[in-house]
């Protein structure tokens, strides 16, 4: 019988310390990939300030809070299904075309997570996860 592994406990902080150097590598290259502005991927992870923005930027071995962790975490999600779905161009370009899926409602995945935040992530994720069969 197939056991799931434990989820991280996100409320520890030697795991946020654990996993926060690789969420913060994995988010920028992501970023990079689907060329979304700073100022679009500072809310992305929550509405931080440019200056912290830029020293995660420059130090990514900060400790996350969970909510950051789980933010990135969904992004990665995201990307992942996208690349399991399209080609790399298309998987890098799909956040910001306009779709016309009902739950965009014909805007860009990326407006309707950067105006739903985490609830938004996690239902781009579970339709991606659908599409996908996982």
């Amino acid at each position: 019988m197939y056991t799931p592994p434990a989820l991280p406990d996100l409320s520890r902080m030697e795991e946020r310390r654990r996993l926060s150097p690789a969420a913060l590598r994995g988010f920028f290259k992501i970023m990079e990939h689907w060329r979304i502005r700073d100022e679009d991927a500072r809310h992305l992870l929550g509405g931080i300030s440019t200056g912290a923005y830029y020293e995660f930027k420059k130090k990514p071995n900060r400790v996350l809070d969970q909510d950051r962790l789980q933010r990135i975490s969904y992004l990665i999600g995201i990307f992942k299904a996208l690349n399991v779905l399209y080609g790399t161009k298309l998987a890098d370009s799909w956040i910001q075309l306009e779709n016309s899926n009902p739950i965009f409602g014909g805007r860009t995945p990326l407006t309707c997570i950067l105006q739903g935040g985490t609830p938004a992530m996690e239902r781009v994720r579970s339709l991606l996860d659908a599409r996908r069969g996982g």
